[in-house]
């Protein structure tokens, strides 16, 4: 029934826009804005879903670069996107110019660290959707509209982490050219990155059976850390009566990590190592084809390789176990090629029509042995490769100055092969229609609707055979994935007030088709499958809010969480459970001041409960975290300096592996509790822009 109302809404809204047609055709205009220009943003005289920050707003921050400005719009959250399938929704919420950048993985965060503030002319916060602009799944992004200028800058910038006790301290830079003249744009970044993970430590792990018999009663330590070298050059410029904008990028990375215990008559280590490369290119195209009708197209590919091992040894009693050893090798691949037509009928009114092809290949080849023999595992070297087309068609329509409706269709066909150690071949068809509207039935109070079908994206990966020697498991591989599929409902009321203050509260319900997570398999092996269908529901809450009414000048309150609810069939029980990997709360509450006299801005962040169950044939495990801190202060002694520190701490971090001696009977074959100490470390920034 459900779907039957959305396909309806959604022919609704399009036979609505024809009908529209009557009206003098228009070119859609830039918003109009109205009101004080440095303590709330603009309202757009036409559309009341679109707030207007200019540079004024910002003037108490002294920011440097376009992300400082995006990072303090009020009300908004950066996403960077997923990456995942195609184009369509895998894309963040950042638009510069009204258009996204070239490259999925050239970020919209990336784009704007390089994008001095000086340059951009106001930001629009576009809430539902506006004609002219695409959404891309979206109910909120940022639009930064950038000045005509020719300019030449330059950022350097230096960063270090530093761990207390035995944490492997990391050190990389970055250096960024970005060069404008009129419609032209051209720049070169420069990286030398860091990766780590801020949950290592020491810590102690206690195994008990069932009968609460302690086995093991060792001291822990483990760490991660890696690092990686990149190139990126972007450029922009006007190209057959159009506009170009391309990009290219290649790097080389890193990672190593370990984990060790230790007792008075074992030891046991765990070992990581993984090099890995790739690189992209992308190009976009835009082109008028009349006053009212415009061209897009994009090319995008991207590629990379990878090779790691992993060992696990164990000397107990002064005897060596076998070692084991798990070493694997890939590389991958994705393109993707998209047109479409963009029709702005009046100022009202935008129809989107294209499609968009793509090819993606995994090719991952991987072996497990046991004292130097070789141990067979399912789907241990496998070949995935998807095709897959789609067409769609969407519209944006303003009824009203308060009232926006946006309505699409996607049709998508895919087919999904593997060779190698498995044979096979699949094909699917899906519809995916989207309805959304947004009402601003009152200045500052928005209510925004959405009702959609989204299909997840495969993680090839999980085709093919893997590892976590740390636990002792080893996963057999599934080429029987089928794609996720989700009926997503989603209310929001949002109530903006004192400038800057903002209230949000969502509710949303998923119906989930074949939920992704564990399924059994032969030989005591378990892997990522489909296991049924599931729910989620979301209650959303996000709060800003402006202290200087309660005496604290400049200072804001933060406080966002979303408490999540799921449910599944569990394939080995038969009984409900959560679904894995879902946290079910992760508050984040902060208090941030700007301190203009000192050019000082400061905050504190804390996460006072973070955790997740993971369920699998074999096992459950749990983690939790509690009372992480992230504390900072960043000093702007001039418009091209800024120097930044962070402290990052928390109390503690906890796992709960339960391990049962057998699926039918669930019976416990021990309790393992980890108890880690995450290494308190301490981050500094230096960015000198010249």
């Amino acid at each position: 029934m459900n779907k039957t109302l959305l396909l309806a809404t959604t022919a609704l809204l399009f036979s609505a826009a024809t009908a529209y047609a009557g009206d003098a055709p228009q070119v859609a205009q830039a918003p109009v804005p109205t009101g004080p220009t440095s303590q709330a943003p603009l309202a757009d005289a036409a559309q009341r879903g679109v707030l207007v920050f200019t540079p004024d707003f910002f003037l108490a921050q002294r920011p440097n670069t376009a992300l400082d400005m995006v990072n303090r719009v009020p009300g908004f959250e950066l996403d960077d996107g997923s990456g995942a399938r195609g184009f369509e929704g895998a894309v963040g919420n950042v638009l510069i110019n009204n258009a996204r950048p070239a490259s999925k993985n050239d970020a919209g965060s990336n784009v704007l660290s390089r994008t001095p503030a000086r340059q951009v002319e106001r930001i629009e916060l576009i809430r539902g959707g506006a004609p002219g602009i695409d959404m891309q799944g979206f109910s909120v992004v940022v639009n930064v509209i950038l000045k005509a200028e020719a300019s030449r800058q330059s950022i350097l910038t230096w960063n270090t982490t530093q761990f207390e006790g035995s944490g492997q301290d990391l050190s990389g830079g970055s250096y960024q050219f970005t060069a404008r003249d009129g419609d032209r744009s051209w720049g070169v970044t420069l990286s030398d990155g860091i990766s780590m993970s801020d949950s290592n430590g020491p810590g102690r792990l206690v195994r008990r059976d069932a009968a609460g018999n302690v086995l093991r009663d060792e001291v822990t330590d483990t760490d991660g850390y890696g690092g990686g070298n990149s190139i990126r050059g972007t450029y922009a410029g006007p190209l057959a009566g159009g506009k170009v904008d391309l990009t290219g990028r290649y790097g080389i990375n890193d990672w190593q990590g370990y984990n060790t215990s230790r007792s008075a008559t074992a030891f046991r280590e765990s070992l990581d190592s993984e090099d890995a490369d790739g690189g992209e290119f992308g190009v976009t195209w835009e082109r008028p084809l009349n006053a009212l009708f415009k061209l897009e197209t994009r090319l995008m590919h991207e590629f990379g390789s990878w090779d790691g091992v992993s060992t696990y040894n164990v000397l107990n009693n002064g005897v060596d176990a076998p070692e084991q050893v798990f070493a694997y090798s890939g590389e991958n691949s994705e393109t993707i090629l998209r047109a479409l037509v963009r029709h702005e009928r009046s100022p009202k009114l935008t129809i989107e029509t294209g499609g968009e092809v793509a090819y993606n290949m995994r090719q991952t080849d991987q072996a497990y042995s046991e004292g130097g023999v070789p141990i067979p595992l399912p789907s241990a070297s496998v070949k995935v490769e998807e095709t897959r087309g789609e067409a769609f068609s969407k519209g944006t329509w303003r009824l009203h100055p308060d009232l926006t409706l946006e309505a699409g269709l996607r049709l998508e066909a895919s087919t999904i092969s593997q060779s190698g150690d498995a044979d096979q071949e699949k094909s699917f068809f899906f519809a995916k229609p989207r309805f959304m509207a947004t009402w601003t039935p009152m200045p500052n109070n928005q209510l925004r609707f959405r009702f959609e079908r989204e299909l997840g994206q495969l993680d090839f990966s999980d085709f093919a055979a893997s590892a976590d020697l740390d636990e002792e498991n080893v996963y057999g591989g599934n080429v029987d994935l089928e794609p996720e599929q989700r009926w997503i409902s989603e209310l929001t009321y949002e109530r903006r007030f004192w400038g800057e203050g903002v209230v949000s509260i969502g509710y949303r319900h998923d119906e989930i088709i074949d939920a992704i997570d564990r399924i059994p398999l032969g030989d005591g092996l378990s892997a990522v499958g489909n296991i049924g269908e599931g729910t989620l529901d979301q209650l959303s809450l996000n709060v800003t809010l402006p202290l200087d009414k309660l005496g604290v000048s400049g200072a804001r309150f933060t406080f966002k969480n979303d408490w999540n609810k799921t449910a599944v069939t569990d394939p080995t029980t038969g009984e409900e459970r959560p679904i894995s990997g879902v946290r079910p709360t992760q508050a984040n509450i902060g208090i941030e001041q700007d301190i203009t006299r000192w050019k000082l801005q400061w905050g504190v962040n804390w996460l006072p409960y973070l955790g997740q169950p993971n369920y699998s044939p074999d096992q459950v495990s749990r983690w939790r975290g509690t009372d992480y801190f992230e504390m900072f202060a960043e000093y702007k002694p001039s418009p091209t300096l800024a120097i930044r520190a962070q402290l990052n701490l928390w109390d503690d971090f906890t796992s709960t592996r339960t391990v049962f001696a057998d699926r039918d009977t669930r019976a416990v074959a021990f309790v393992e509790d980890s108890s880690f100490d995450p290494r308190t470390f301490v981050s500094v920034r230096v960015r000198k822009t010249f």
